[in-house]
């Protein structure tokens, strides 16, 4: 398939095999772009209107819990002992 060229030696966008390069490359980059996309993953989180995690839901207050077991245990007399020597 020889493809015309122009005068100044580039391909001719009028003829119709540019067209159809045209059209299989673009198929191309769509499959390799949507190939390439990773799958999101679905949480069950439910979030507010700012993306938060709303914290009345059971899930989210018990990720509040978590939160401050963590937060009460980096306050710890072993973890600032640990601090302390580190």
């Amino acid at each position: 398939m020889a493809v015309k060229t122009t005068a100044s030696g580039k391909m001719d966008k009028r003829t119709k095999e540019y067209k159809e390069l045209k059209d299989r490359l673009a198929k191309a980059r769509a499959a390799k772009a949507k190939a390439a996309t990773p799958k999101k993953q679905t949480s069950k989180l439910k979030k507010t209107a700012s993306g938060k995690v709303d914290k009345r839901t059971k899930e989210g207050k018990a990720i509040c819990a978590r939160m401050a077991k963590a937060r009460r245990a980096q306050g710890s007399l072993m973890n600032r002992l640990k601090r302390l020597f580190r």
